[in-house]
């Protein structure tokens, strides 16, 4: 049985193929080819887009959705997420898609289902489905010519998930990641080329992806105010100046200080054909898990 924990649970071929799914649903026609099929969203955590975008997806695809309150689910009665989720099991769903803060959660928990795990975002480790809409995006925008473009991602990358998928991704299809950040958000290997500004690499990269700066997976204050912080990092019309660069970020974004009120207005930025491009590959991601587990 085939899951998504992480990105590389897809090969390229698989990759490509999804993709050519996708590119079927951007319409965003209403399908039946999961009628009768029942998905289980299982959010440990808050989401507005990615948990929205999936119900999206398997309702246009004509399956059932349950999404469950974790709030009073009876994990705040004691029980484990094993026995919540092998009761889920139990009632054979076809699908069920996790958020958790837990970078590890989903791939111990596939040994206790008999169906596909999708994992929609695990702690600062991983949001596959994400970094496979970012990839999409780019792309599309790219006509599949993405070898050597160029990718800053800019931001608090050390506790980016986001940023976690689309380092290990983009890069297999030819493209040159680096980050951009101060020293306490910058990731914690030396694997990738980091910068402390934006302007040191401006005039050579292709793509821009800001981050979410994340307050809330912070255990100390690294700056007396957000505004500090957007001084060297958000993303405005002059930091791009009339360069052709992309704009891309995965939400929320943080109006004036992850990018600029005219940025957010500006051609040049995809967020929201990003959100469009969410749904359909989260649709061909369903298609692809659920029929290849129903045969």
């Amino acid at each position: 049985m085939q899951h998504l924990i992480t990105t590389a649970d897809f090969t390229k071929e698989e990759i490509l193929e999804l993709f050519d799914d996708a590119r079927m649903f951007l319409d965003m026609e209403s399908s039946e080819v999961l009628k009768g099929k029942i998905i289980v969203n299982l959010f440990f955590e808050n989401s507005t887009r990615t948990r929205s975008a999936f119900e999206m997806a398997a309702k246009r695809l004509g399956a059932q959705v349950i999404s469950l309150d974790v709030g009073t689910s009876s994990t705040k009665k004691g029980e484990t997420i094993f026995d919540t989720v092998t009761n889920i099991n139990a009632m054979k769903p076809d699908a069920i898609v996790i958020r958790h803060s837990d970078c590890n959660i989903h791939s111990t928990l596939i040994d206790y289902v008999d169906c596909p795990i999708i994992n929609a975002g695990a702690g600062k480790n991983a949001h596959p489905t994400q970094a496979l809409l970012d990839l999409f995006t780019i792309i599309k925008h790219f006509d599949g010519d993405t070898e050597g473009k160029k990718v800053a991602i800019v931001g608090d990358v050390r506790t980016s998930r986001v940023a976690g998928s689309n380092k290990r991704l983009l890069p297999r299809f030819g493209m040159d990641v680096c980050f951009v950040a101060p020293d306490c958000f910058k990731d914690e290997s030396d694997e990738f080329k980091q910068y402390d500004n934006i302007s040191e690499i401006i005039d050579d990269v292709d793509v821009v992806m800001s981050l979410r700066t994340q307050l809330e997976r912070h255990n100390e204050v690294y700056f007396q105010s957000l505004n500090d912080y957007a001084k060297d990092y958000c993303i405005t019309s002059e930091t791009f100046g009339d360069r052709d660069i992309l704009l891309l970020h995965p939400g929320p974004v943080n109006r004036n200080v992850d990018i600029s009120d005219e940025m957010l207005i500006d051609p040049r930025n995809k967020i929201l054909e990003q959100v469009t491009n969410g749904v359909a590959v989260r649709m061909a991601v369903l298609k692809k898990l659920i029929l290849q587990n129903s045969k």
